[in-house]
């Protein structure tokens, strides 16, 4: 999908040649009868005679009217121009229009468009007309391919929220076309491939390990998951270098479990389909890297994902098992279905090496966490308070929200194990608090937060598919710390100042 942007008033927009021309109109601004455009006139008439009220997600509907060029009008209330408002202001109007065949479109902001409003205005259009078709037989691809954006003040704020609004689109439809993706088409060494094609610029490195890298390492938990598999497994290490080489790192670490049956702890057969989404986080760290390449921030990203299948085979690991993990402690496998947290922890100390000013784990790691808050907010998990807040500002302002979880010390005598230095479970009270200090246990390096998406990463039911989140969230967060470089103290009492910032790459402006 291609976006531009424009300066344009209401009277402008509705002659710009579109399928649809959509208006956006905030509930504080009223329109008025005698104005110039035919827009603001049929608005203020439908507000005088009871048709529309300006609150959130309303929208008014006009078909090939004379003087207006796009065949369909809509104009959809925004109300305070919150996130959750522009976003189902925009998925109602597009769902009043999606039986049509709308290839350009015309998206104007009434008033003064605040760079967040247009970035989220996009990127839920683009969410609104996504279409997976990789592996059907006779796919029907998403018609809309152009969105022509126009302002009344097209200022270098606004233009470059467009930008990352086209790179925000490009990472979150990678990582739900990866996500989306049947097991079979979707194995370790398909996602090391296409980590090889995302990272395949100029500032960019990757390297990929297999099982005898991941042994000389010794990742003995990561390789205790992936020993039940026919499929090998990758150890994925992506880095992204737009800042000076003497600036710390972030480390994104994406649980990549290709397919999980739970092993021998197998799972119940219904909705197992589900479980080729458990590499959500992998597939955000994917999509991340891809929206890096098209902005280009002065900051310096490492992303690493353990990617393996966790299968019930003969070779299998057994519940009761002891594995040694690349930290050196030693870990009591009480269930195999909880081997995200395996791959993960050795992963976690693999990032120790990058020196990082901060690491962020992304897992759908419990269903503990969908007991607790549902499809709506991220689990965040953090041992560093400046950094949650950061996380938690950068869900507020994309639309893509997180819900800060508690870390008590108490919550850890769950984990004792007689046999080994810690158990991997901890029973089902608190399940998803147990699973993030397991985490902890192998983050005490440097300041660290675990986001336990397993309720935000897909939808089941009619909607089924891969969300993208927390694409939204890790950019914001990311674009946010290389404009306004704020330091993270780590548990080890240092603080890193991260690069200056450096404007997103020019957008191209012209007339529609």
């Amino acid at each position: 999908m291609n976006f531009e942007i424009e300066k344009l008033s209401l009277a402008q927009a509705v002659q710009v040649s579109a399928d649809a021309l959509l208006v956006l109109w905030p509930s504080a601004t009223l329109p008025k009868p005698l104005a110039h455009d035919p827009v603001s006139r049929w608005v203020a008439t439908a507000i005088e005679q009871g048709d529309f009220e300006l609150k959130a997600g309303a929208v008014l509907t006009l078909y090939s009217q004379s003087g207006i060029a796009p065949r369909h009008l809509l104009v959809a209330c925004t109300g305070d121009n919150q996130a959750s408002q522009i976003r189902s202001a925009v998925l109602a109007a597009w769902g009043a229009i999606k039986a049509s065949k709308i290839k350009r479109l015309s998206l104007h902001l009434v008033g003064d468009a605040a760079p967040q409003g247009v970035l989220l205005a996009l990127s839920s259009l683009a969410e609104a007309s996504y279409s997976y078709t990789t592996t059907l037989s006779k796919p029907k691809p998403r018609t809309l391919k152009h969105v022509q954006v126009s302002t009344e003040s097209a200022s270098p704020s606004v233009t470059q929220a467009v930008a990352q609004a086209q790179a925000l689109v490009a990472g979150v439809e990678l990582a739900k076309e990866w996500a989306n993706r049947p097991a079979n088409h979707a194995t370790p060494t398909h996602l090391a491939q296409v980590a090889k094609s995302v990272a395949s610029g100029r500032a960019f490195k990757c390297e990929v390990l297999g099982p005898k890298e991941v042994a000389k390492l010794g990742m003995g938990a990561f390789l205790a998951v992936a020993q039940g598999s026919a499929e090998p497994l990758r150890f994925i290490v992506m880095r992204y270098n737009g800042a000076a080489a003497s600036q710390a790192p972030v480390v994104l670490v994406g649980k990549g479990i290709t397919f999980d049956t739970g092993g021998i702890s197998i799972k119940p057969a219904a909705e197992m389909d589900e479980m080729k989404y458990d590499m959500g986080g992998a597939a955000s760290v994917l999509g991340v890297f891809k929206a890096l390449g098209e902005l280009r921030p002065a900051i310096n990203v490492v992303g690493l994902i353990p990617a393996t299948e966790n299968m019930p085979d003969g070779l299998a690991v057994k519940p009761g098992d002891v594995v040694t993990s690349m930290s050196g402690q030693t870990i009591e496998i009480l269930n195999t279905d909880a081997e995200g947290r395996l791959v993960l922890c050795d992963a976690l100390t693999y990032a120790e090496r990058f020196k990082p000013q901060a690491v962020i784990d992304i897992a759908t790691l419990t269903g503990a966490c969908v007991i607790a808050l549902g499809a709506v907010r991220t689990g965040l998990f953090s041992s560093d308070d400046a950094l949650a807040l950061q996380l938690q500002n950068a869900g507020e302002a994309s639309g893509d929200t997180c819900w800060r979880m508690p870390l008590d010390d108490d919550y850890a005598d769950a984990l004792k194990s007689r046999f080994a230095d810690v158990a991997n479970v901890g029973g089902r009270a608190a399940g998803a608090v147990t699973a993030a200090k397991f985490l902890q246990r192998f983050a005490s390096r440097f300041a660290w937060a675990h986001l336990d998406i397993a309720g935000t990463a897909w939808r089941s039911g009619a909607a089924k598919g891969a969300t993208g989140r927390p694409v939204g969230l890790l950019l914001q967060y990311l674009m946010r710390l290389a404009q306004s470089p704020v330091a993270t103290a780590s548990k080890t009492k240092k603080t890193v100042t991260p690069a200056q910032a450096t404007p997103a790459k020019a957008l191209l402006v012209r007339k529609a």
